[in-house]
């Protein structure tokens, strides 16, 4: 089996539930992102094993990791004694018994992330889940990169029609790797989602919050004009200084370099503008990090 491979297995000799309401987990994360699990049976395991029912062949997914029971018209997890544990979203920390899941929550198991999905009126649900999957990046749901290109060609041909102003934010967090070298890649993953998280809370509607790649996100920020910019951006860079990181109860400390570029009228392509943001960010890098550049 390729290591990128995620199946289903239907298993025939297990009765459906009758009665109940149509269910299914779609997967965001991992292997086969878009991947649809209509939860039909009353036991469904997860795993590397080839035997599980929904097989999700990566490094980290013990080989039966998790289970998901369908019981009393609804759905519970709960974890194998799997190595890295299994994780409900929104609740904080990994299960320690079995947890019953609600309409919206994320459930990750390794580097397999699913979304559990509930409704009379499953399919609609599933085919906005899908677009939902192509301008949303799946492990901080946030904006993608793709999203990101196409507000940025939106806005700059705006701004640039009506002589507004436009300002980018690119930051990325500070030795990074060292964090997945020394806590694990499960805490990478969760820093970069509280990350996410933390910095959305302060975005308004007519702006942009997106993962560039790996640990780097930028904002777009319409209209606010130079200083206003550099003043946001500082109160970023100050916020993720004094939050909270942690991981299973361990304090991850956390900052970000951050570089800001501003529209000009030489810039008519998007990737011009995100040049500029970045050779900022280098230099905030390059600088001593923890600081804004630009």
């Amino acid at each position: 089996m390729s290591k990128s491979e995620t199946r289903i297995t239907k298993i025939s000799t297990s009765p459906k539930v009758k009665g109940f309401t149509e269910s299914c987990l779609v997967q965001i994360a991992g292997p086969n992102p878009g991947k649809r699990f209509v939860l039909s049976q009353r036991e469904y395991t997860v795993g590397r094993d080839p035997e599980c029912d929904i097989v999700v062949d990566l490094d980290n997914v013990s080989r039966r990791h998790a289970r998901f029971t369908l019981r009393n018209n609804r759905v519970y997890v709960e974890d194998l004694g799997s190595t890295n544990g299994t994780f409900v979203e929104p609740k904080p920390g990994e299960i320690k018994e079995e947890t019953e899941l609600r309409p919206g929550d994320f459930v990750k198991v390794g580097g397999g992330l699913f979304k559990f999905l509930s409704g009379n009126d499953l399919e609609s649900l599933y085919f906005e889940e899908i677009y939902r999957l192509t301008i949303l990046d799946g492990l901080t749901q946030v904006s993608n990169k793709r999203y990101l290109m196409e507000f940025l060609e939106r806005e700059m041909g705006r701004c640039h029609r009506y002589g507004r102003a436009l300002s980018l934010l690119m930051f990325d967090i500070d030795h990074f790797k060292q964090i997945n070298d020394t806590q694990g890649h499960l805490a990478g993953d969760q820093v970069l989602r509280d990350l996410a998280q933390t910095v959305r809370a302060r975005i308004r509607k007519e702006e942009c919050f997106a993962r560039y790649g790996g640990e780097e996100f930028c904002v777009v920020l319409p209209e606010s004009g130079p200083d206003k910019a550099r003043t946001f951006a500082e109160k970023i860079r100050k916020m993720v200084e004094d939050h909270p990181f942690a991981f299973e109860g361990k304090p991850i400390p956390v900052t970000v370099s951050m570089g800001v570029a501003d529209l000009t009228s030489d810039m008519t392509e998007p990737l011009q503008f995100v040049k500029v943001a970045d050779a900022n960010l280098y230099k905030a890098k390059k600088g001593g990090r923890n600081r804004v550049v630009g």
